[in-house]
């Protein structure tokens, strides 16, 4: 097992693969009640606020997680012995996923992100400097996103900043500029993750009935956040922000680069600070992670499709840990060519998530 919980005498060598996609797994909001003020803390208990986890999302079926990982346990020892141990990774980068951007009371919902945030620190982070994290954007209130930006983005141990694919409005409009210049500014990408505050459909024609028909239309919320902020001018104005869409799948992009270039072509009158076409601008500035990898089993399928893209820096190794998106301990996908490894669990992460390099200046040093 490596690593007891604050032992800080790590074996990580430079080569080692980035995971870019590990979920803590918040036990409830008891949890979190030590980091909340007074005022929440009471609104918790006299209300019997147990748990924020979305009913989509059932805690014992086996595609949300896999049976093995449960039986070791979803704490920090667990995710420990998976990602550092058995699919051998130097570092991983949290993304939390749990209901405080479903919350429709606002002072809430910021209360609630800042207690998730300083979780993770205390219970994560601070227990392992291998580890990173995301810091999960209140995206009820753009001037509280500032303030918790503000407040943890000198922590070198936050490297990204994490929103849901299905949000209240898209991403490209002005209101939320403000929190991609401050990105920007801090050199921390923008991680759009699946996953809706459910204050809308996730589809456009309404309301679906089951976890299958909700799954397949998350990829049509990051469709539809990547064109807005391509055309509203995002990557015009911040050039320097990154965004990596996790868990969004990946055999659907080079379509949509040539249906959007298509029509910037015919209209692009409309938006005169679209200065190049969007496939540039989404090769320079979007990266996607590996799992779920929605493609065929063929063995050329996955090259095919970043041939069409023109890139090989937009994939990000990520074990997706605890989901079930493959068994045993087979973490690249057998239809990534080999040529392609390094690059997709090493170097594509580091130049992502510049912070990383930080991170694992201090490891080597402490080790």
């Amino acid at each position: 097992m490596p690593l007891a919980s604050e032992d800080k005498s790590i074996d990580c060598p430079i080569d080692c693969p980035i995971d870019c996609d590990v979920h803590p797994t918040v036990p409830g909001m008891m949890a979190l009640l030590p980091y909340l003020d007074p005022h929440w803390q009471e609104q918790v208990t006299d209300r019997g606020i147990l748990s924020l986890d979305s009913i989509a999302y059932p805690p014992n079926l086996d595609f949300t997680v896999r049976r093995d990982l449960r039986a070791k346990g979803l704490d920090l020892a667990g995710m420990q012995d998976a990602v550092f141990g058995r699919w051998g990774a130097g570092q991983a980068i949290l993304n939390c996923i749990y209901g405080v951007q479903m919350v429709h009371n606002a002072d809430m919902g910021v209360a609630f992100t800042r207690a998730l945030n300083d979780w993770i620190k205390a219970q994560w982070l601070d227990r392992d400097p291998r580890l990173a994290a995301s810091i999960v954007l209140p995206m009820q209130d753009t001037p509280a996103c500032l303030e918790e930006l503000d407040r943890l983005g000198s922590n070198r141990q936050f490297v990204q900043a994490l929103v849901l694919a299905n949000g209240e409005e898209p991403y490209g409009k002005r209101q939320y500029w403000p929190i991609w210049e401050k990105l920007e500014k801090l050199n921390l990408p923008l991680g759009i993750h699946a996953g809706s505050s459910y204050h809308n459909p996730v589809t456009t024609l309404g309301w679906t009935n089951y976890y299958i028909e909700d799954y397949a239309a998350q990829t049509f919320g990051f469709q539809a956040q990547l064109a807005n902020l391509v055309t509203e001018g995002v990557f015009v104005k911040y050039p320097q922000l990154k965004v990596v869409l996790i868990e969004s799948g990946v055999t659907w992009l080079p379509g949509f680069i040539w249906r959007l270039a298509k029509f910037w072509r015919g209209v692009r009158r409309e938006v005169p600070w679209v200065d190049r076409p969007p496939g540039d601008i989404i090769r320079d500035n979007v990266r996607m992670t590996i799992q779920p990898l929605d493609a065929p089993d063929e063995a050329n399928a996955l090259q095919k499709a970043i041939d069409q893209i023109q890139s090989e820096d937009f994939l990000l190794y990520a074990s997706d840990y605890p989901h079930l998106r493959f068994e045993g301990d087979d973490v690249m996908p057998p239809n990534i060519p080999d040529s392609l490894h390094r690059k997709i669990m090493i170097d594509n992460p580091r130049a992502t998530y510049k912070r990383l390099a930080d991170m694992q200046t201090d490891l080597v040093g402490v080790r």
